[in-house]
């Protein structure tokens, strides 16, 4: 009942930058938390950044500094601003969203299909 697409990711090489975006549409109330993951070639999925619905951030270590997320809750987007990308940033991104729907104010959690960021050395 909730979509998730995701989109700007691609191929840039080492020292580069991204945006990812990711909108939500669909049955719903309202969005709560919202979060970026990242899953590498054999490894498992982990948590890249997150961001609350009063847009209180946090992030992993290893993107402190470089990236930042952001979201604008009238269009229920969620963004990435990737900058000094490393060739360890490569994976495939995807973005998670926590909310109530709008049909019975039931809580859900939903996932995008992912967008693939390639970093070149």
């Amino acid at each position: 009942q909730v979509q998730l697409v995701e989109s700007g990711g691609g191929l840039v090489q080492a020292g580069g930058s991204l945006r990812l975006s990711c909108e939500a549409s669909g049955s719903i109330f309202s969005i709560q938390a919202m979060e970026w993951y990242r899953q590498a070639p054999g490894k498992q999925r982990e948590l890249v950044a997150g961001i609350s619905r009063g847009g209180s951030t946090y992030y992993t270590d290893s993107v402190k500094g470089r990236f930042t997320i952001s979201r604008d809750n009238a269009k229920n987007t969620l963004y990435l601003q990737m900058n000094s990308l490393k060739p360890e940033d490569t994976a495939v991104y995807y973005c998670n969203a926590d909310g109530l729907l709008r049909s019975n104010f039931a809580p859900f959690r939903s996932w995008g299909q992912g967008t693939q960021v390639t970093v070149s050395s």
